[in-house]
């Protein structure tokens, strides 16, 4: 447990290719998916309707979704929510329909498929035009708090570590949308909340190790800078793990008792922490390589204090 303390010497970098091609492979996985498939918006971006029911016991999907389909209703999308005995409806937005009369239609058709007494939990309803505003809003935030932070990194930051967190940073981001593409997980607004509360996570972690590497870099005064790189992982590494393990205990918590609401949310943030605590070490770090890193990148300029002799 001496990494825990600071204490180890892994070469974390020595296998840095195999976390570049790793890391493109699923970088392009994700991107490729996301061009073919999409991802599967949640009626907070395409509007809708969104009936849960529930049965006094298991019931399987084929008959709700044949019993609807030979109604008005063959546009909609049935799936089990939390339990075998829930289901979610998801119907698309109607002209001149209420709330009101959906529901009773489709309670009506549910109820008459079945031996079983149907009981409705809820009924949402989003417009058109909400949801479509809502997903324009949406990735303009995100768009927004990515060039907040490629500003902060690049006061923080000499060149070469900004283009590192800036990297890792978009890794995420990529990565962790490509599940949802490649799952076809619904994708509303709670989990574009945890996509960016992934990007403060990822970049708080790379910040840490990127201190750190400044750090070893200005006090280090032999080794080659591979080998101050490790040692700076080394050195942060306890912490790091203690963070993302506290984190994932939390967020499992979530997973597994939090129901089926929160579901999506607590998927982004695992997903997150696991490949934010990745890309710190073999994202930014590896940039830092790839740039050919050297001690004088880190140096500070020395500021001449010394009084101006205005004498002729």
């Amino acid at each position: 447990m001496q990494f825990l303390h600071g204490n180890s010497d892994i070469d974390f970098l020595g296998k840095r290719k195999s976390a570049l091609i790793f890391s493109l492979l699923l970088i392009f996985i994700s991107i490729g998916s996301m061009a073919t498939r999409g991802l599967n918006f949640g009626i907070d971006f395409t509007g809708g309707y969104l009936i849960e029911v529930g049965y006094p016991r298991a019931v399987e999907l084929d008959p709700v979704r044949k019993a609807l389909e030979g109604s008005k209703f063959s546009d909609a999308k049935i799936q089990h929510f939390g339990t075998s005995k829930d289901i979610l409806v998801r119907l698309a937005p109607r002209e001149g329909v209420n709330s009101a009369d959906m529901s009773s239609e489709v309670m009506s058709i549910l109820q008459s498929a079945s031996e079983d007494s149907v009981s409705m939990r809820r009924i949402e309803f989003v417009g058109p035009q909400v949801g479509e505003e809502l997903r324009e809003q949406g990735g303009m935030a995100m768009l927004i708090a990515l060039f907040g932070i490629l500003i902060y990194v690049g006061l923080r930051f000499q060149l070469k570590s900004a283009v590192g967190a800036i990297l890792a940073l978009v890794h995420d981001v990529i990565i962790t949308i490509g599940v949802f593409s490649i799952l076809q997980l619904p994708f509303d607004l709670t989990v574009l909340a945890a996509i960016l509360a992934v990007i403060g996570y990822s970049l708080n972690d790379t910040v840490v190790v990127l201190d750190r590497i400044r750090e070893s870099f200005r006090t280090v005064r032999k080794g080659t800078p591979l080998t101050i790189l490790n040692m700076s992982i080394n050195k942060t590494i306890g912490r790091t793990l203690m963070t993302s393990l506290t984190t994932l205990l939390v967020l499992l918590a979530l997973f597994f008792i939090g129901g089926e609401v929160i579901h999506g949310f607590a998927t982004a943030l695992i997903v997150g922490v696991f490949i934010g605590t990745y890309s710190s070490i073999y994202i930014a770090s590896s940039t830092l390589i790839m740039m050919n890193v050297s001690k004088q990148d880190f140096l500070e300029v020395a500021k001449d204090d010394s009084p101006v002799d205005d004498t002729p």
